[in-house]
């Protein structure tokens, strides 16, 4: 693998500024960000992504590469929870393997922005409609993990309120807030891309980066829990997102994704959700250890494949899109 891709994507400001917030945390300093601000960020971030993606998805038009990108990317998201979950079952119980198979089955939007960052930095093109595959990736793991707990658990007579799980799932404030401003976005085209361009594009490498600050003392915060994981759930969560990587970029490749598509295809697929899912599984799971599901993607997944799982990523890309 040609190191300088990974010495790149390190030497990026958004990841310094990861690695400075970890060692805030290692060196026991006070730095400390007020709660509302992260989650501020966050919004306008998937407010960013979002609208930037529905002006770029309306140019594209709905053709057959993309209606094949989304379909393959609802097909990963009920696909990835339901292998995971067998694996899981080798090692845990119903409750914590089905809440762990829905969070890898999903999907982190920063892990996707940060790819994207990543792309813009090498000049590799990208198309906006990928947006729409992030908005489609993030609910139906939820589905499919709640699904694998009622099945597996039967003999219980488990219930889910599931009116209250499809709202947690589909109107969730991140889910709501994307596919509002991607439909914005679709709406309003190129005039309402001019209108709000200085604030969509150019504040959004400096929130980004202040972001991945926060989300670095978040990590580091959050390694101490990985004792309670074992050996095995700290290979998992490092093994997994290079499987499913790996069987994204085949059918990516399959499907005939230029590069930068295929990248941030691949990433949906790697990633791991830390908000959406684990706000679900505490509300109709209860019984699974959040410090499994939340310490496995945020503290090993999540550092994994901004560090290092991007740049591998575009690595297979290169020695298999030539």
């Amino acid at each position: 693998m040609d190191l300088s891709l990974i010495v790149s994507n390190i030497l990026n400001p958004p990841i310094l500024f990861f690695f400075l917030g970890m060692t805030a945390v290692f060196v026991k300093s006070d730095l400390e960000i007020p709660p509302p601000v992260p989650k501020l960020l966050s919004l306008y971030l998937l407010f960013a992504i979002g609208f930037k993606g529905g002006v770029e998805l309306i140019k594209s038009g709905l053709n057959q590469e993309v209606i094949l990108t989304l379909a393959a990317a609802m097909m990963m998201a009920c696909v990835v929870p339901i292998y995971t979950f067998f694996i899981l079952k080798w090692k845990l119980d119903t409750y914590d393997a089905a809440a762990i198979a829905a969070t890898y089955g999903s999907i982190s939007a920063v892990t996707f922005i940060t790819a994207g960052a990543f792309l813009s930095e090498l000049g590799i093109q990208y198309d906006g409609y990928m947006v729409a595959a992030l908005a489609l990736m993030e609910s139906p793991a939820i589905i499919v993990g709640l699904i694998l707990v009622s099945i597996f658990t039967a003999d219980e007579k488990r219930e889910f309120a599931w009116s209250e799980v499809l709202q947690e799932a589909f109107l969730n404030s991140s889910v709501f807030l994307l596919v509002g401003s991607l439909l914005i976005g679709v709406l309003t085209g190129e005039r309402g891309w001019h209108v709000l361009e200085p604030f969509a594009q150019g504040l959004f490498y400096g929130i980004l980066t202040f972001f991945l600050l926060d989300m670095g003392l978040v990590a580091a915060r959050r390694i101490k829990d990985l004792q309670k994981t074992g050996v095995f759930l700290i290979l998992f969560a490092i093994l997994i997102p290079i499987l499913n990587a790996g069987i994204g970029l085949a059918i990516a490749k399959f499907i005939g994704m230029p590069p930068g598509n295929s990248l941030l295809f691949a990433v949906l697929c790697a990633s791991a959700s830390y908000i959406a899912v684990p706000a679900a599984m505490r509300m109709t799971v209860p019984e699974a250890n959040p410090s499994l599901y939340v310490s496995t993607a945020l503290a090993v997944t999540f550092p994994f494949n901004i560090i290092v799982g991007i740049p591998l990523y575009l690595y297979g890309i290169n020695l298999f899109w030539r």
